[in-house]
């Protein structure tokens, strides 16, 4: 099958504009976020192409600088999801098309392999997302964001044949206990990853923005509110440490991951 990553990024974040030229310090000097995504995404195996898709030249010179393809696509993409469409519309011919969202530098290689691994293998499912297992320190992290505002990880529930049910920016499901730091719970952890089949994805910017996706402002769930199947694909951390960039105060917590990650 040939697989497309697509990296879509945008200058006018409303939480936190310029976020993919934000800076990150790491073990291997000072590299942009967007920079360290794209290096994410060449670590994975099996990928015919990967591309940068954003409708703002600072980004694009940035990028195509540091050896970048970039693909440029209109302002009037109202998220990822439907930049990927343009893509995918620009570059026709892949069997698959993955968005490895730009806030995710430490996207593990093997998260993206899992990914592939699971469409591939239901023929049923439009689109697929990996999920992380959360410990209670990690829900702990997710509640303090919460609580002091700020918009943190998103967390996923799933049926049977991790079948999603939901995602949302609480944390769900609801469990009424803490839990110590290591200890695994039943919260798990959507990992902004997306793997869709061609049609589901050139399908998906013609609907109406639902109210669920007004509400939680998450894109995946336009595809739930119109009733296509998204696969919850659970992965394993394998000692690696996850977290996107959503606010900056998120970057000295990068920093702190990428100075402790394994190869």
């Amino acid at each position: 099958m040939k697989t497309l990553i697509a990296i879509p990024a945008r200058y006018a974040s409303a939480r936190y504009p310029g976020k993919p030229l934000a800076v990150l310090r790491g073990p291997d000097g000072e590299k942009t976020l967007i920079r360290r995504s794209w290096e994410a995404a060449t670590a994975v195996q099996g990928i015919d192409r990967i591309v940068v898709a954003t409708d703002d030249s600072r980004i694009a010179d940035h990028a195509s600088a540091f050896g970048a393809e970039v693909v440029m696509t209109s302002s009037d993409a109202r998220n990822g999801t439907e930049r990927c469409a343009e893509v995918a519309a620009i570059l026709p011919g892949y069997d698959i098309i993955v968005n490895l969202q730009g806030d995710a530098p430490l996207t593990p290689a093997w998260f993206v392999q899992d990914l592939l691994a699971g469409l591939t293998g239901d023929p049923q499912a439009d689109i697929a997302t990996p999920v992380l297992r959360c410990d209670g320190r990690a829900v702990a992290g997710f509640l303090a964001d919460r609580r002091a505002g700020r918009v943190g990880g998103t967390t996923a529930v799933f049926g049977a044949g991790g079948r999603a049910l939901y995602f949302s920016k609480e944390v769900i499901p609801y469990t009424g206990r803490d839990y110590s730091p290591d200890e695994q719970t039943p919260v798990f952890h959507h990992v902004g990853v997306y793997a869709y089949r061609p049609a589901a994805l050139a399908a998906y910017p013609a609907w109406p923005i639902g109210p669920l996706e007004t509400l939680e402002g998450l894109e995946q769930l336009r595809f739930l509110e119109n009733g296509r199947n998204v696969l919850c694909v659970e992965v394993q951390a394998r000692g690696r440490a996850f977290w996107e960039l959503n606010n900056p105060s998120d970057v000295p917590v990068i920093e702190a991951m990428l100075a402790a990650a394994r190869p």
